[in-house]
């Protein structure tokens, strides 16, 4: 596997240029707007130069003074901030100006003419605009030369123990092939929160099953991790047990030893409210008299994974930024807490030798603002395929 260089706009805390280095991308710079989360980023990268700052205000010369070789560039990647794409979003709009951030991306990848780039954003970035956002998106790379191409893929295919879609566009400059995705790995299937646009994405047939890896799930991901008390804030602990499977054994590799696994306090009604719900239940089996106000007034139907606690054998709940048991399913399957943050990094598929810096709370929101780094390894490892 050729080793490229790459750019991480929007980077975060790194999700996606920890996926894509495991595709053999190295990074040689990064962006993004939060103090904090580029902390975390250069913890974890600290060969990488990083521009700590608002996307808007990263110009030419602050290129050319950080990047040699413009034409050494092999991708530039990045996930403009996606909220107002969001199928969930209280408003989803044109005029929302995080919308318009990709077009920051656009000015950057003109720049610098990279040989490959990659998009990565929520499925509701789909049908926005009536589809307008995609077409603009294929007409600013294809004026630059570059095939184009977009899926929405789901984490479990490629081993990812979480209910996860996102969309992804490949561009390629002046290329003459088909642009690929990866094919799913493991056999697991999902019903997607969005009704549009599911031609996008791929379908499992019955028979998939004897082909594919067997699914990888909760219980794969968090079983080795010490039993914890929540609120209690450790620095470290050891594991509970040697790697039990091959997602373990994985995510453990070059790590001693557990860190960021702490989780908040539960409000009192909260613990009397756990104490009804068993693996694999919700807010469906707390009494009604002790149930919040809003789901008193809520349909059977509605709000599957609020108040839940996960099912060992089945996948999370898509990791929010932070582990609410009101916003899903991030009880845990044997304890009287929510996940611990180090157990949302493991369900996100983050190696544990990766830290993360800030508060619990900050934590959190790094972990779950993050791409998948199994998902973008896969769709790194299609690019590293087309440029070769």
């Amino acid at each position: 596997m050729q080793v490229r260089t790459m750019i991480d706009l929007f980077s975060g805390a790194g999700g996606l240029s920890c996926g894509l280095g495991q595709a053999g991308f190295v990074p040689v710079l990064a962006n993004e707007i939060s103090e904090r989360f580029a902390e975390t980023y250069k913890l974890n990268n600290p060969d990488t130069k990083i521009i700590t700052g608002d996307v808007r205000d990263v110009n030419a010369k602050m290129l050319h003074g950080l990047i040699k070789g413009y034409g050494d560039i092999d991708l530039i990647a990045g996930g403009p901030p996606c909220q107002g794409f969001s199928v969930n979003a209280p408003v989803r709009s044109l005029d929302d100006p995080r919308n318009h951030l990709f077009k920051e991306y656009m000015r950057i990848v003109e720049e610098i003419r990279p040989k490959s780039v990659l998009i990565e954003n929520v499925p509701g970035i789909v049908s926005l605009g009536k589809g307008t956002v995609v077409e603009q998106i294929y007409k600013m790379l294809n004026a630059l030369g570059y095939k184009v191409k977009h899926r929405i893929l789901f984490a479990g295919h490629y081993g990812v123990p979480q209910l996860r879609f996102r969309t992804f566009f490949i561009g390629i400059r002046d290329y003459g092939n088909d642009i690929i995705f990866p094919e799913p790995e493991y056999y697991v299937n999902a019903n997607a929160n969005f009704t549009q646009s599911k031609e996008l994405c791929y379908n499992l047939m019955p028979l998939d099953r004897f082909i594919l890896k067997p699914k990888t799930n909760v219980w794969d991901a968090i079983g080795d991790l010490p039993e914890i008390q929540a609120g209690e804030k450790l620095s470290e602990y050891a594991y509970a047990s040697e790697a039990q499977c091959e997602y373990q054994t994985l995510l453990r590799k070059g790590s001693e030893r557990v860190t960021s696994h702490y989780c908040p306090r539960l409000a009192a009604v909260n613990i009397e409210r756990l104490k009804y719900i068993p693996i694999g239940g919700s807010w469906r089996d707390i009494p009604f008299d002790l149930l919040p106000a809003g789901l008193k007034r809520a349909r059977r139907s509605d709000h599957t994974k609020r108040y839940g606690r996960l099912d060992p054998n089945g996948l999370c709940s898509t990791i929010m930024t932070k582990c609410d048991p009101h916003w899903g399913s991030f009880f845990h399957p044997y304890q009287a807490r929510t996940l611990s943050v180090r157990e949302a990094a493991r369900i996100q598929s983050f190696p544990d030798k990766y830290k993360f810096t800030g508060s619990m709370t900050e934590q959190y929101e790094q972990v779950g603002n993050a791409v998948p780094p199994l998902l973008a390894r896969a769709a790194g490892l299609c690019i590293q395929k087309m440029l070769a």
